[in-house]
């Protein structure tokens, strides 16, 4: 008996010691991060609310419902404050050709959040840009990616966003845009920066915690959106903004929010997106040495039985929108995002608008080099 006892105590111990990757079966149903049967679930999707296979013929009708489709997908909406936004200016700090502050805006009877708005100087009503900081797997910071941190700002946050700029090219996009005549929005999306958790910022955090979000019945990606949507509406309601002249942009998850914004929100007028775009069969198949690892971050359930990324942007139609991307991009393999911008391509020319939507492949990796904010700008001065 004591035999055995020491014989399963030494099996016990083994196992604690084994490391869980060593641990393999020989029957399995996932491969990397997708299931063995990743391209049966492809070959099945029919995008039956796409634009080319609705079978409508008013665009706007199409329009409408493909919005409701997606607003249904994207699960309950946060409840609206009871008394608007009630913005309140927590510091303000003059920059060269502009005002900064940090507000706080209550978007929801849940929340208020943390943001940052640049304000040119002159006389307004401005152009206005709602500037959509990126992911990164990085969520100490998050409208500092895209705006220099204010000087009220703890010293750890201030050199984080000195070190993470260097992903802009050195350049803080929402500055940059300020600087040029634009009032510039940026706010933290859900679980990022002053909207993390506690217990400090990770990265597998943020599965968990969006997946005890849906036990609420509330998908975390779809409550980035609305607050995007929120935050427009901010932008539209201030004095110094002209409504009519309203912009979006961003990189990586930044563009993503970029494009899903311009297609749910009549307020934007024009769009830039810099690094995402692509399509499904592509995104999630085995082909490439990289699967999609984005995960909760772009969710939102059942939608891709009805359309595919490229059809949703295509919602924007006819807007002016701008999407670049990297040819050495390993996160969006150019396959894919050449067959979606031939479809968004197909959408404007449909309303004989495609001079309006410029699709462009740089020779870069996953980036926002100044250049492409250069010409983000350029765009903006143009359409806005």
């Amino acid at each position: 008996m004591k035999r055995n006892r020491l014989l399963l105590l030494s099996l016990f111990a083994s196992m604690m010691l084994t490391p869980a990757h060593a641990q393999q079966r020989q029957r399995y149903e996932y491969e990397r991060n997708l299931p063995v049967y990743a391209d049966s679930l492809i070959s099945d999707l029919s995008y039956p609310l796409a634009w080319q296979n609705s079978g409508m013929t008013r665009f706007d009708d199409w329009r409408q419902k493909g919005r409701q489709k997606v607003f249904d997908c994207m699960l309950m909406p946060p409840p609206p404050p009871a008394r608007g936004f009630e913005p309140k200016v927590l510091f303000e700090e003059r920059r060269d050709g502009y005002t900064a502050r940090k507000l706080e805006l209550r978007l929801s009877r849940y929340y208020a959040v943390t943001a940052y708005v640049l304000i040119p100087d002159g006389k307004g009503p401005f152009p206005a840009v709602n500037v959509l900081h990126d992911h990164g797997a990085h969520l100490f910071i998050g409208k500092e990616k895209v705006v220099r941190p204010l000087s009220c700002e703890d010293s750890t946050v201030v050199q984080d966003a000195e070190q993470w700029v260097s992903g802009y090219g050195g350049q803080f996009f929402g500055d940059y845009l300020a600087r040029h005549g634009f009032v510039v929005f940026a706010a933290d999306a859900p679980m990022w920066g002053e909207r993390g958790q506690k217990e400090g910022p990770r990265r597998d955090r943020y599965d968990m915690i969006a997946g005890n979000m849906m036990m609420y019945g509330i998908d975390l990606s779809a409550w980035m959106t609305y607050d995007d949507l929120a935050g427009t509406e901010f932008l539209a309601q201030m004095a110094e903004v002209d409504p009519q002249r309203i912009g979006c942009t961003g990189w990586s998850m930044g563009a993503y929010r970029a494009w899903m914004l311009a297609a749910l929100s009549d307020r934007i007028k024009a769009a830039s997106a810099i690094c995402w775009m692509v399509t499904t069969d592509e995104q999630m198949s085995f082909k490439y040495s990289r699967t999609e690892n984005g995960g909760f971050a772009n969710c939102l359930p059942g939608l891709r039985r009805w359309m595919d990324y490229p059809h949703i942007a295509s919602l924007a139609c006819p807007k002016a929108m701008l999407f670049i991307n990297g040819r050495q991009d390993k996160l969006f393999p150019v396959a894919g995002v050449e067959k979606a911008f031939a479809i968004m391509h197909q959408t404007w020319q449909s309303q004989h608008a495609d001079d309006r939507l410029e699709t462009e492949l740089w020779d870069m990796p996953h980036s926002c080099p100044v250049a492409a904010q250069e010409r983000t700008l350029k765009f903006f001065q143009k359409h806005l």
